[in-house]
């Protein structure tokens, strides 16, 4: 049975990254990041040159899906709120209402994720990846639903221990 992870940046080091995909056996990551970068030194193993590096190493296949990434417009609708609320990317702990719905309207409906599954192999476990800890506060939980409800794809979502 193909399953689906989610996984973030922070709260992680490189090392217990790794670790927590090799534990739940993950074969493939899928970034669903529109910019493949993290700001500062402590996270930079997650920008893409580094992090495809990683994975390569330790056996996981890496690919990139911009068609599931937020656009400039929406991020910058959830910094607005962020903002409103008083809360920062890493400390975020869920979408705005109005994020939610549009990011599932303008790019999750449009997306066909049967095409996506069918290309995953079989008994397999995918990690969808993007950067905030708790997957409530990411776009990767949309999509992450909406495979488990129109899938049946069963989802655990990673975070650090």
């Amino acid at each position: 049975m193909k399953r689906i992870a989610t996984i973030g940046v922070y709260g992680f080091t490189v090392a217990t990254f790794v670790q927590k995909l090799a534990d739940t056996s993950v074969q493939i990551l899928l970034d669903l990041r529109q910019r493949r970068g993290v700001r500062g030194a402590e996270y930079s193993w997650a920008n893409s040159t580094r992090l495809q590096n990683m994975l390569a190493t330790a056996h996981i296949d890496y690919r990139h899906v911009p068609a599931l990434a937020p656009t400039t417009e929406l991020r910058q609708l959830q910094y607005r709120e962020d903002d409103r609320q008083g809360v920062g990317k890493r400390t975020r702990i869920a979408l705005s209402p109005e994020y939610a719905e549009r990011y599932t309207r303008e790019v999750l409906d449009p997306f066909d994720l049967g095409a996506l599954v069918a290309e995953l192999p079989s008994g397999s476990t995918t990690a969808l990846f993007c950067v905030e800890r708790d997957p409530e506060a990411c776009h990767r939980s949309l999509v992450a639903a909406r495979l488990h409800t129109e899938h049946g794809l069963p989802v655990i979502d990673l975070r650090p221990d």
